[in-house]
């Protein structure tokens, strides 16, 4: 009688005892099966709905004193459900989140744990130790192996000193040489079957993974060494370091801790890739006591336009009158903040002083009469090297914030690195945009100053390539924006099809539609939001900037309508009662039709952007529309290739 009353108790807890050493765990809804294998070696495997999605995965960690995970011997195991709500502080997608998995904790007799999460969108698992002795961490273990025919969108990297900056390229996996490797996170195509997004979220005291092909239909974990010694480079030496001497390890650990989760998100529908909030969910919950201070929003951009302004009196450049004129185009259109890029301090190391045809602090309290703050760009490396003085003094100044650039790496001592600039930042009430960065990785929940990270090829390459292409936007929702907010840079109001397009380093132009480039306002997630073109420019595209500044940077609930990868993108996000629509095509037109069922009763003032009539031509042209509808109505989005459309719904 024992072995039905187990098999019955499980099925309302989602864990089935198959043998000894081997346990299933599922999802809530049931459609996600993991099997975890305890043998000589820890392996795990998922299907979605009866299909393998991921045929096995190792795991390991390879200690200084052991290995946790080889011939490891199952002292206890247990599972419960995890349902609760998540407030997030600044809601990038969506304000309340439910937080809803089965959980399997697995402890060893050698001192460690390991717990797996099955959610209704993905997996995830992380490694726990418990030694009170510091070692060191050789290697994490993981070895992916995904069913024949797989593919994936492959970020490929060079090196781990790297922006993480990539174009996504489809790849057949049996076509990657094995050691080949990419950055996180990493989209897998099951064609026909499903997709598989892996990647890492609460990281901490801990380098950061990417993947590396193992040569057969899969991949293999790989991390930067812990770096013992760096030496300047000949040229660029402010910004760039010459990694030196590294150490035979990846961490040095003090104590027992918890590891990276492990994420997986699995679905057979795109949209849910985009909707989903896993990396949130399993980040560490916020430390702040107070967020109130902390206020995303627009900010006017200088160094993609090159402080190019006109119809002035005066020469437009690195100069404070210069800045004055974006602050009172910023205050003008009710936009929260300017950036000072690039070209601010002394020198690009003497950043406690300013350039000396730029008055800092007049440009700050010029500012605060008219409501814009001033956040402040600087090297990761002279920021470094004297954090706490130079934090202190640009908060005493009243700066609201700093973009951070050129970390470039990824190891255990920048991972620390990033958490200390945000808690510096965090105690001194400034905001944090990390440029030159590695993806999000779950500092902005236990951080919720840090609004935006980087490691995305946005809109700045358009300065010096043509490779920024509507169909890499497409790419970006289901890849990297799936990690956390993604500061790409939009804007461009020179906006061009390819066949037009020229590479400017001063006048950069946009691959797309007008409306292509409106609609990423809405796609694209980035609690603090660029508006990257000059704002002579954009005074002359009034329209644009009013449609642009309506559009909330925080949302209270997300929604993805249509989705195909590369392809095409329909999200549907809320802020309070009014909603807002972007979409966005390649360089295929297209035609679709959306239900308004997800809006409340009663009428709603419509006001869209759409292609204009002759955007398959001239890319600018567009059609501002305005009238009523409700939710018993629809909405035809008509695109032209490379086009978009965008919409505001209000009660």
């Amino acid at each position: 009688m024992k072995k039905p009353l187990l098999l019955v108790l499980s099925m309302f807890t989602g864990l089935i005892a198959l043998n000894a050493k081997e346990i299933q765990l599922q999802s809530p809804d049931g459609n996600l099966q993991v099997v975890v294998t305890v043998d000589k070696e820890i392996s795990w495997s998922a299907q979605l709905k009866g299909k393998p999605v991921l045929e096995k995965a190792v795991v390991a960690m390879e200690l200084s004193d052991r290995v946790s995970g080889l011939e490891a011997r199952l002292a206890k195991q247990s599972v419960k459900e995890v349902k609760q709500e998540i407030q997030a502080a600044v809601p990038y997608k969506d304000a309340i989140i439910e937080d809803h998995c089965n959980e399997l904790s697995l402890q060893f007799r050698e001192r460690f744990s390991l717990t797996f999460r099955a959610y209704n969108d993905g997996v995830a698992y992380r490694f726990s130790e418990t030694s009170r002795k510091p070692y060191e961490v050789l290697n994490e273990k993981l070895d992916l192996f995904f069913p024949d025919g797989a593919a994936c969108y492959f970020s490929e990297e060079h090196t781990t000193y790297s922006h993480n900056e990539s174009w996504y390229p489809y790849i057949q996996l049996s076509d990657i040489a094995a050691g080949r490797f990419c950055s996180m996170p990493l989209l897998i195509d099951l064609p026909g079957q499903a997709k598989v997004l892996v990647t890492e979220t609460a990281l901490h005291r801990y380098p950061g993974m990417f993947l590396e092909s193992n040569g057969r239909n899969g991949f293999v974990s790989k991390f930067p060494p812990y770096v013992l010694e760096t030496r300047d480079p000949a040229r660029g030496a402010d910004r760039n370091e010459i990694i030196s001497k590294e150490a035979d390890y990846i961490a040095k650990v003090a104590t027992g801790r918890d590891f990276p989760w492990r994420v997986f998100i699995i679905s057979d529908k795109d949209a849910d890739l985009v909707e989903s909030n896993l990396t949130y969910q399993l980040a560490e919950p916020c430390v702040l006591k107070d967020t109130e201070w902390i206020k995303p929003g627009k900010v006017a951009w200088d160094w993609y336009n090159a402080n190019n302004i006109f119809g002035v009196d005066f020469k437009s450049g690195l100069n404070t009158a210069t800045y004055k004129y974006y602050i009172d185009f910023a205050s003008d259109n009710k936009i929260e903040y300017v950036i000072l890029d690039e070209g601010w301090t002394k020198s690009t190391t003497e950043i406690l002083e300013n350039n000396p045809n730029i008055d800092v602090k007049e440009l700050i309290e010029y500012g605060r009469q008219k409501n814009v703050g001033i956040i402040l760009w600087v090297l990761w490396k002279p920021l470094n090297a004297n954090m706490k003085q130079i934090l202190e003094t640009y908060s005493g100044w009243g700066a609201k914030g700093v973009k951070v650039d050129f970390m470039q790496r990824n190891d255990q001592y920048m991972v620390e690195s990033y958490e200390q600039i945000a808690a510096e930042c965090a105690r001194l009430n400034l905001l944090v945009d990390y440029h030159g960065s590695f993806k999000p990785s779950g500092l902005s929940r236990k951080y919720p100053n840090v609004l935006s990270q980087e490691g995305v090829k946005g809109n700045e390459n358009n300065k010096w390539c043509a490779d920024v292409t509507p169909e890499h936007n497409l790419i970006l929702p289901f890849t990297r924006m799936v990690a956390g907010p993604m500061d790409y840079t939009p804007g461009a109001m020179l906006n061009a099809h390819p066949v037009n397009h020229n590479v400017s380093y001063d006048r950069p132009m946009g691959l797309g539609t007008r409306c292509h480039e409106l609609a990423k306002y809405i796609v694209y997630e980035s609690p603090l939001q660029m508006m990257c073109e000059s704002p002579s420019i954009y005074k002359k595209e009034q329209e644009s900037v009013d449609f642009i500044t309506r559009i909330p940077v925080v949302w209270d609930e997300t929604r993805v309508l249509e989705a195909k990868v590369s392809d095409y993108i329909v999200v549907a996000r809320r802020k309070g009662k009014a909603w807002y629509v972007g979409a966005m095509t390649d360089a295929s037109p297209r035609e679709l039709e959306i239900s308004l069922s997800f809006l409340d009763e009663g009428d709603y003032k419509l006001t869209l952007m759409k292609d204009g009539v002759n955007a398959d031509r001239y890319a600018q042209d567009y059609k501002l529309e305005k009238r009523s509808t409700n939710k018993a109505g629809t909405l035809k989005i008509k695109m032209v290739s490379n086009g978009g459309w965008a919409a505001i719904l209000e009660p």
